[in-house]
């Protein structure tokens, strides 16, 4: 195994001319990418240019690249078509559409049973050596691994991105976003999933979902996989990160300071603080695809089409039926159908767009765009998203101690990483530790937190210096002339920080089709901070930052707030309420956890999509599977919940049609 990946690795950042084939007379792109990022000839694919300027980075060489496909294809995963097929079958049992958390671990339990067919389409590309490190995470929010989203303008956020638009990229790969996520592992709390119960979704209550939770984990966390809430048998590593620094102590120990426990985060007892769970394994990302997918793609019963694009459920509108899809594989136009069911993976906003190109949406929307309806359904019309501040940043009067990526991307630490996965590239981002907080202007009666603090060890300046990537804030489409004006002053310096993520947003958004197009993104509406209680509790998450900052595990490092200069913030004085909402405002940045666009509530909830077996209402054969399901705001990163959701699907889908494991 190891030759095989040194022979990748040298192959990648040495230099080289790759033909991939081609003679004198084929057509095809040449460009020289050399050492500091700049393209000395001809044009690449756009979407690549972010992991080839890093592969220099890492060399300091350059090489010439001549080819008409794809430069990265020989270090993907595959996902051949079984028994040396070309071509779908024509009809199975279950389609799938969507690949992702939900939809990897649903299509692997279904075709446990050998007897089931499985046809699962995917739009993105199959993941690949380099999405497997950790600290890769942020280079691939600009690649074709993600859906470059925007969120429609909305005045007073974002004010920093560019052209003052919020991105919201979402995974495009066999993986969906656990291909490009930060691989943070968290449940939410007992009261989130017993409220979603109480609506009237059956099934759902914390004790209910926790055994589909146990029953993908396999968890490795220095005896806490013991505890009864947890599982070590399962397929889904998840593990501490392996490489910490000095600041992950302090943290948890300011916390402990202010009355917050060290504990297992996830324990349904006790809110806390705690070092990050991720999903990766001796410090290697474990994506849905690897887990559920990679292991199991030579089933005769399951066909994995990557690079596919699902462009319309196919429903008999007397019978308000669901009998297929049409979907677009290497620019043909096929339909495949289905015995049983259809079932939208597609994540909380292609799943919500495809079913409104099929017809099943708001009337009065679809009607508008010309779209014959065939069931008048609320779709899309609720949208939560957590969004955090990622520039509440503390400089340090002590050197070497944060990462930096000067000092983490270089060929040795790379082969190190390859070997043992225990240095700084088996960091997620930076992420060290997770902490729960329910600050003083919660109205919550119950001890569920507000805000979610996500502990780096260092911030978003890590990426900056000579010759630095600056790939962390250009994952977030800040500009270069606010990030050099507020934070241009500590770049790649020592610094702590800690993401407050807003948990339980009252700001309520929507989307919306942009036209009748299945290739055309959706409208999106986030709302973000129209609801003055959510820039009140950003706010008060600050203050507990600072007073965190204050305290003497902090102060042994020197920490100081930096007095970050806002283009917008001139007049407002430093560290006022006003200041910190004006310095939200500027860097609003979602954390990529969409929920509810196909929200799920029982007959007679006017804002459900879907019922709590996740079948859409009015509409048979047709269910919706993923995270846009969550009705609720949840205490959550979204993947686990998402591989949740898939996990109790496939059991309630095998007891509808009485599918027995054979």
């Amino acid at each position: 195994m190891l030759p095989k990946i040194y022979f990748l690795l040298f192959l990648l950042i040495g230099t080289l001319t790759c033909d991939e084939g081609v003679s004198d007379d084929d057509s095809y792109e040449e460009i020289e990418v050399s050492a500091d990022g700049e393209s000395r000839r001809g044009k690449l694919l756009w979407s690549y240019h972010p992991l080839l300027e890093l592969v220099m980075k890492v060399s300091g060489n350059s090489f010439i690249y001549k080819g008409n496909g794809d430069f990265f294809n020989f270090i993907r995963d595959s996902y051949p078509l079984p028994n040396g097929r070309t071509s779908p079958l024509p009809e199975y049992d279950f389609v799938i559409v969507g690949a992702g958390s939900a939809g990897s671990a649903l299509a692997s339990r279904l075709t446990e049973n050998r007897n089931v067919t499985v046809l699962l389409v995917e739009a993105g590309k199959p993941e690949m050596l380099l999405t497997d490190i950790p600290a890769m995470a942020p280079y691939f929010q600009a690649t074709d691994y993600t859906w470059q989203y925007y969120m429609e303008p909305q005045p007073g956020v974002c004010m920093g991105m560019e052209n003052e638009r919020c991105f919201w990229p979402r995974g495009r790969a066999v993986g969906g976003s656990s291909v490009v996520n930060y691989m943070i592992y968290t449940r939410g709390r007992p009261q989130d999933w017993d409220r979603i119960a109480a609506d009237g979704n059956y099934g759902w209550s914390y004790n209910e979902v926790l055994q589909y939770y146990m029953k993908s984990e396999k968890a490795s966390l220095d005896g806490l996989e013991n505890n009864p809430y947890r599982n070590k048998e399962g397929v889904m590593p998840v593990e501490f990160v392996p490489k910490r620094t000095k600041l992950i102590k302090a943290f948890l120990e300011a916390g402990k300071i202010l009355g917050h426990p060290t504990t297992d985060y996830n324990s349904p007892h006790e809110l806390g603080f705690g070092y990050v769970q991720t999903t990766t394994t001796h410090g290697h990302r474990q994506s849905s695809a690897k887990v559920f997918l990679h292991k199991h793609k030579k089933r005769r019963n399951l066909h994995i089409l990557p690079e596919t694009t699902a462009t319309k459920v196919l429903i008999d509108p007397q019978t308000k039926t669901a009998y297929g899809i049409e979907f677009v594989h290497n620019r043909k136009v096929y339909t495949a159908r289905v015995r049983k069911e259809v079932i939208l993976s597609a994540g909380p906003i292609a799943s919500p767009q495809l079913l409104m190109l099929s017809g099943i949406g708001p009337k009065d929307h679809l009607t508008s765009l010309g779209i014959p309806v065939v069931q008048d359904l609320p779709v899309g019309r609720t949208l939560y998203d957590h969004i955090c501040f990622p520039a509440a940043i503390f400089t340090l009067n002590t050197t070497n101690v944060s990462f930096k990526e000067s000092r983490a991307l270089n060929l040795k630490t790379i082969i190190d990483w390859l070997r043992d996965g225990d240095n700084d590239l088996s960091s997620p981002g930076g992420v060290e530790g997770i902490g729960y907080i329910k600050t003083p202007v919660s109205d919550d009666p119950e001890p569920v937190p507000d805000i979610e603090l996500i502990s780096i060890g260092g911030s978003i300046v890590v990426d900056g210096g000579p010759g630095g990537s600056k790939a962390v804030r250009k994952g977030m489409r800040i500009t270069d002339a606010v990030f050099n004006e507020v934070l241009g002053a500590i770049d790649n310096s020592d610094t702590w920080s800690a993401f407050p993520m807003l948990l339980h947003p009252k700001s309520v958004g929507y989307l919306e089709l942009k036209d009748a197009n299945p290739f055309s993104h959706p409208r999106m509406y986030g709302n973000y901070l129209t609801d003055p209680r959510d820039v009140a509790t950003f706010v008060a998450s600050i203050r507990h930052l600072q007073a965190m900052a204050a305290t003497e595990p902090f102060q042994k490092f020197g920490a100081q707030v930096h007095r970050g200069r806002y283009p917008k913030c001139r007049d407002t004085p430093f560290d006022s309420d006003a200041y910190w909402e004006c310095a939200v405002r500027t860097f609003t940045a979602t954390l990529h956890h969409q929920i509810a666009t196909c929200r799920m509530g029982p007959a007679g909830d006017p804002r459900a999509v879907v019922d709590p077996e996740l079948r859409v209402h009015g509409v048979n054969k047709l269910r919706v599977v993923d995270s846009s399901v969550i009705p609720r705001t949840v205490s959550a990163h979204t993947h686990a919940p998402a591989v949740m959701i898939g996990e109790k699907a496939a059991d309630m889908i095998k007891k509808t049609w009485g599918l027995l494991k054979s």
